[in-house]
Parts: structure tokens; sequence; C-alpha cells
């Protein structure tokens, strides 16, 4: 029984359906930022490329293990596609970017409260909540059988999620020592990123809780 519900998960999960399509569209727009930055002469955003590449095998790594939602991939696939043109794409000077660099990630939507940045951060946290969960839940399920997302276990991948959020912060300090040049912001800015970063998990803890919680209860 406990096999049975391993392998429901797994194929619900989506590991029969072929990765082409998401591996096809990672590598077009890591290519097409490697061009920009090289046309742009932005040699310190190659570092973030490299950073993202590394990331890219991390997540092939988890998904070998724990065989990710062909959702979650995308997901990722598509935050990773956000980042890149968030450091990448310019904006006219004249768009509400506050005296810094006119790129869209310094783009405010909401002048004083919401930058495009902010609002990456909180759907990439959002969506590292629910790898981490996926992770969870596989790991429960090949030991107990069962992988209901309990309060506990939602605050624990929601602390997860914000903790690469923290981490995200750390190797953008680190960023800021090694490069001459970068486009990282003060600490009003990481504060802002952090917050985006609680939103996020908490939202995604919740929406996991919700609807997860009510399927399990179903079966």
């Amino acid at each position: 029984m406990k096999q049975q519900k391993v392998q429901s998960i797994s194929e619900n999960s989506g590991q029969n359906r072929p990765l082409w399509p998401v591996v096809f569209f990672t590598v077009l727009y890591i290519l097409a930022a490697v061009v920009g930055a090289l046309v742009n002469g932005n040699r310190e955003f190659l570092v973030y490329i490299a950073i993202m590449l590394l990331l890219i095998g991390l997540v092939w790594k988890v998904h070998r293990t724990v065989v990710l939602s062909s959702a979650a991939l995308w997901a990722l696939s598509i935050w990773g596609c956000a980042h890149m043109a968030g450091g990448l794409l310019a904006v006219p000077a004249h768009w509400p970017v506050n005296m810094e660099t006119p790129v869209l990630y310094n783009l405010w939507l909401i002048p004083g409260w919401l930058k495009y940045d902010q609002l990456v951060h909180a759907y990439g946290f959002g969506i590292t909540t629910w790898v981490c969960w996926q992770g969870v839940r596989t790991a429960l399920l090949k030991r107990t059988g069962h992988g209901t997302p309990t309060l506990g276990l939602m605050i624990l991948v929601g602390a997860a999620g914000m903790g690469f959020g923290a981490l995200n912060e750390v190797i953008e300090f680190g960023a800021t020592l090694l490069l001459p040049e970068t486009n990282v912001g003060g600490y009003r800015n990481t504060s802002l990123d952090l917050v985006a970063n609680l939103i996020g998990a908490t939202v995604a803890a919740v929406l996991i809780w919700c609807f997860e919680g009510r399927t399990s209860a179903d079966r």
C-alpha cells in the first residue's frame, strides 16, 4: 500500500512528462542573458549567470531524487527568467526607478511600496517553499506512506523558504564585496527583500495547507 501511494504521487507529479520543453526554455533565456551581458559590457552580471547555472544543477540533482512536479520545474524556470530580465532589461530613465540604475529590477510598480525586485522575491521564495514541501512530502511518503501537510510541516517548509531567501541576501552581500559595481541596493532594499520573502513563503505554505490538505482528506 505504501509503495502504491509513493508511485501515485510520482505519477501525479509529472515524472513521465517530457522535460525538454522546460529545458529548452531555460537554455534559451540563459543564452540570451549571456549575450545581453556581453553586449552591454555588464561583466558583473556574468557572475550571477554562473550562480544561476550552479542552481540549475542543484535543482536537477533534487529533481532526480524527489521527482519535482512539472509545474514546479516550470515555476522555477520562470523565476530564473524573471531574475535574468530584471538585471539586464533597461527601462526608460524617466520611469520610477528612484535615481537608481534604470533596469527592470529597480522599477517601482507601486512607488514607495513595491518594486519589481520584491515581486520576484515573493514569487521565487514562495516557489522555493513549494519545492521544499515536495521534498519533505516525498521523504514522508517513503518512510510512513503518508504526506499530509500539517500546520507544523507548513511552518517548517515556510521557514525553509525564508532561510533560502536569507541565504540569497548573504550571496548578494558577498557580491558587493567582490564586485566593483552591483545592483544589490542598500539596507532598506535588503529589508524589503526579506519581507517579500516572508510574504511569498507564507502564502505558499497556506496554499499548500489548504489545497493539498483537502486533497489528502478526500482520499
